[in-house]
């Protein structure tokens, strides 16, 4: 049985695996990365983050083309089935393992396939292709990630029943769907499929969509789901799920009966800790396989941390790297640990979602005397020349200091808008303030121009 040492042993290699890995090798640490996969990326890159993304962007196009009266000059709307669009998702992931693969060569950092058990808190046991072997470390960071949780009551194996890392398997473009969970996956896969033309049945088991997110959002986000075909159906729980050759019928406790020609399943996530013996170690994950950590990412093992999905809150592969690389700096004790809490959220639904810091919900709760200003990218020119008019960006503010408390937008290119609003939200003192995108030059035309707007805007509602 091969052995072999190591400073730092990550276990996964995702996003927080390859911040986790990458931190603690340039600091001059020997380093190993454990992945049951045979290929490099995690979750993010093979079923998650990177494929629906990709959909996404192609359906987008797709949407554009069959809408836009210029193209109906050059021929009839187009169809595209989900199979043929999926093929432009898998160059990406190939491009993206090719792109870690040398980043790992490049850092010297051991690739290990294979799957990882703890036989005490400094040796690992990894069984792969080439047999068992042993890795002997001084720290180790789990980074193993999450899979969908999956109810052991619905028949997963069946060939019209599928979950979010299944769905990428899908072998034809069903005319109807059952999309179960309104969660962030399902809001965007009901997004994606609707725009294919396939009509969707979204289940939410909640009183209304992604209660996480500023109201005006989550409204705005329920209207042009349905808009675009979709129908939202609330407070909604599954009886049962049964599928037969020619589609699937889900029963609801409420008494409905909704058929489809297949079911998609996403309603939450389990952390992947099941298999790696925890129990050697002192270490019990919780009911959905998530593991606890302090504010430096360490369990309850001294050397022993723990980032990303397998954590829990927020299972973004943006926060993932960071709480990797987190980590691996108070392993090295650099000069660039944090715990990870700022984080912006972005939601890839058509249109796409990105928000930061607090909702008007929590400010009205917690008695901030807060105002607002708003910008409708129907108003601004560069959003009318793209032909990208639906959406708006809105401003929280303190009433007295102008200091920004929100930031909180809908609409094309939204994921990449919040961020100027976050940067002078990072600022200290009268840097993070209304007065930074009034006194501010934007080029014109641009998306960013929407700050200068609704600073203004806000502006005069202050007296």
């Amino acid at each position: 049985m091969p052995e072999h040492h190591y400073d730092v042993v990550v276990i996964g290699a995702g996003p927080s695996g390859e911040g986790a890995a990458m931190n603690a090798t340039k600091n001059g640490k020997r380093v190993a990365i454990v992945e049951d996969k045979n290929t490099v990326g995690g979750n993010c890159t093979h079923w998650g983050t990177i494929p629906s993304k990709a959909l996404r962007h192609s359906v987008k196009q797709i949407i554009t083309f069959n809408t836009n009266q210029m193209f109906r000059d050059i021929g009839e709307p187009r169809w595209f089935s989900f199979p043929r669009v999926l093929q432009n998702a898998q160059k990406v992931i190939g491009t993206q393992v090719k792109q870690r693969t040398q980043f790992y060569s490049r850092n010297r950092i051991d690739l290990v396939n294979g799957s990882a058990s703890f036989v005490d808190k400094n040796e690992l046991e990894v069984r792969g292709s080439k047999g068992v072997e042993t890795l002997h470390f001084k720290q180790a960071i789990i980074a193993s990630g999450s899979r969908p949780y999956l109810p052991p009551d619905l028949n997963f194996r069946h060939h019209r029943i599928y979950n979010s890392d299944t769905v990428l398997s899908l072998s034809h473009t069903p005319r109807t769907l059952i999309i179960y969970g309104a969660g962030v996956i399902g809001s965007e896969y009901a997004s994606i499929f609707a725009g294919l033309g396939v009509k969707v049945d979204l289940i939410n088991p909640g009183s209304r969509l992604l209660t996480f997110l500023d109201d005006d959002i989550s409204d705005a986000l329920s209207y042009h789901l349905r808009n675009n075909g979709v129908l939202v159906r609330h407070n909604e729980e599954y009886e049962s799920v049964d599928g037969d050759d020619h589609g699937v019928v889900l029963s609801l406790k409420s008494g409905k009966k909704i058929r489809a020609d297949a079911f998609l399943w996403c309603n939450g996530r389990t952390g992947n800790t099941d298999k790696l013996a925890l129990e050697n170690i002192g270490l019990q994950a919780n009911g959905r396989g998530q593991l606890a950590v302090d504010n430096h990412y360490r369990t309850e093992v001294e050397n022993i941390y723990a980032v990303g999905d397998v954590i829990g809150w927020p299972s973004l592969a943006s926060a993932a790297y960071d709480q990797g690389r987190s980590a691996s700096s108070d392993i090295v004790q650099d000069d660039y640990f944090r715990f990870v809490s700022d984080v912006p959220t972005g939601i890839y639904t058509i249109p796409e979602i990105s928000s930061v810091g607090k909702t008007e919900r929590e400010l009205t709760e917690a008695k901030v005397p807060y105002e607002l200003g708003q910008a409708f990218f129907k108003d601004l020119a560069r959003a009318q020349i793209t032909g990208e008019p639906v959406g708006m960006l809105k401003i929280l503010f303190h009433r007295e200091t102008r200091e920004i408390l929100g930031i909180h937008c809908f609409g094309d290119q939204a994921a990449e808008i919040v961020h100027i609003g976050q940067a002078i939200m990072n600022q200290k003192g009268d840097a993070n303030s209304l007065n930074y995108f009034i006194n501010t030059t934007f080029n014109y035309p641009t998306m960013a121009e929407a700050y200068r707007v609704a600073a203004l805007n806000g502006l005069n509602r202050i007296f």
